[in-house]
């Protein structure tokens, strides 16, 4: 699903439900469910392209906003692996530990 994109000349994000909001309207928990949504979801955005962006806010924004998004989507397996790496190790550090005790 797209969560970004570019139309008439301004920049959008999508706020649910079905609500597309100018990017320079953004706030704090509009961007902690865009990032939820990221790790998520099947995330989309248009590409950045300053030619299609009027405003400069929203040239600026957009252009933060894609760059981040698009690193987080590109490493979100990375990050997913390193989590469940780090996990795993605890979790058979402390059922290591369990057994070892004899509580088991």
């Amino acid at each position: 699903m797209i969560y970004l994109k570019i139309e008439n000349g301004k920049g959008y994000f999508f706020k649910e439900p079905d609500q597309w909001i100018e990017i320079d309207q953004i706030g704090k928990e509009d961007l902690l469910t865009l990032l939820d949504k990221a790790i998520a979801d099947d995330f989309e955005m248009n590409d950045y392209d300053a030619g299609l962006l009027q405003n400069t806010a929203h040239q600026i924004i957009y252009k933060h906003l894609f760059q981040k998004f698009n690193e987080l989507v590109e490493n979100k397996s990375r990050f997913k692996d390193e989590s469940e790496q780090l996990y795993k190790s605890a979790i058979e550090k402390y059922t290591e530990a369990i057994q070892a005790s004899g509580d088991v």
